[in-house]
Formats: C-alpha cells, structure tokens, sequence
C-alpha cells in the first residue's frame, strides 16, 4: 500500500501518510490516488487545489464555507512545517465545537483530510512553508465564512504566540456571534 491511513479522533477526520520511495537519486512518493483514499475515508472528486506560501507566525483561518458549497480539504506541507487546526461545526455532530490539531511538515510527510463542515487553519511554525491542499468543492465567495482564530468558546492551543493575521482574518466573528442555525447542514448533507 502506497499510504497508510488513521482515523483522527473526531468522526470524519482522517490522517494519511503517503509511502516514499527513496535512494541517492531523491525520492518518489504517490501524494494521491482517488480509489485507495476513498477506500480509507477520504472521498472525492477534488476539483480545486490551493498553493500558500507563508512566513513563520503566519496564522491563517479559521475558514470554512456553507453548503451548496462546503469543501472538504485534504491538506499537505510540500516545504517546512505548520501547526494545523480543524474545528467541528456540524451542528448536530456530537463533537460540534471541538478542535483537533497536528503539525505537518515536509519531514513527517502527513496528510489530513478535513471533512465538509468543519472550520480549518494553520500557523506557520518554520521560516516559510509551502501549504497545498486539495478541496471537493470549488471555492464560492458567497458561501465564505469564518470564526476568529483565537476565540475564547473554542480555545485553541496554538503553539506559538508571534501570530500575524490579515486584516479579514482579524475580524472574522466569534463563534457565539454566528446563528447556530447558519451552520444547519453546513456539510451539505454529509457526515
């Protein structure tokens, strides 16, 4: 098997690991194959793939979008490391409002999928990182929400407190702020 794959510990959050192939030329690794992820939780079709480049303290998020329009994302660090977040906002889930949160770097080679209605963002650990990320669904502006990084009912853990946001980032509401009922079906009816 080219990756291995783990359940992460909220419903719908999966950990994949690709397998690298390497010797004194470089390595060869297979980032993605549509029927061995979807046979390990992570469904497709991806139809747009995001590059960001970042320097350390960077803090992107937390973003989601509504349905017709939620993106799942399956996201990867192609050059130095991030600490990244996905936050449950399924309103029925049992978990709603739950964080869980890992480092990618280009030296663990970790990949984790984040469902359609969950809320997602990453600081920048290294000097720069490169952040790729697959999404199931094309980006829509008029289904672009957010939550604020640092919002107390939520209280990530971010390991690093020389955080730079942008300005659109710095605004975004609190959670509490939001109608519970705007995140209804938020997943577009997926799990």
């Amino acid at each position: 098997m080219p990756a291995s794959f783990q359940a992460g510990p909220i419903d719908g959050l999966v950990i994949a690991v690709p397998r690298k192939f390497g010797d004194d030329r470089g390595y060869f690794e297979e980032t993605y194959k549509g029927s061995e992820y979807a046979a390990n939780g992570i469904p497709g079709p991806f139809l747009q793939d995001n590059h960001s480049r970042s320097v350390r303290g960077v803090l992107r998020g937390l973003h989601f979008q509504r349905a017709p329009h939620a993106q799942g994302k399956l996201v990867r660090v192609l050059s130095g490391s991030v600490w990244d977040v996905a936050v449950d906002l399924r309103n029925e889930s049992p978990s709603f409002t739950r964080w869980f949160g890992m480092e990618l770097s280009e030296e663990n080679g970790k990949m984790l999928f984040i469902p359609p209605g969950f809320a997602h963002g990453f600081v920048t650990l290294s000097g720069t990182a490169d952040f790729m990320y697959k999404c199931t669904a094309e980006y829509a502006p008029s289904a672009d929400g957010g939550i604020r990084w640092n919002d107390p009912d939520i209280a990530i853990t971010w390991p690093i407190n020389d955080i730079l946001v942008s300005s659109k980032d710095e605004v975004l509401p609190f959670l509490r702020d939001l109608p519970r009922d705007s995140l209804h079906n938020m997943a577009g009816g997926l799990s």
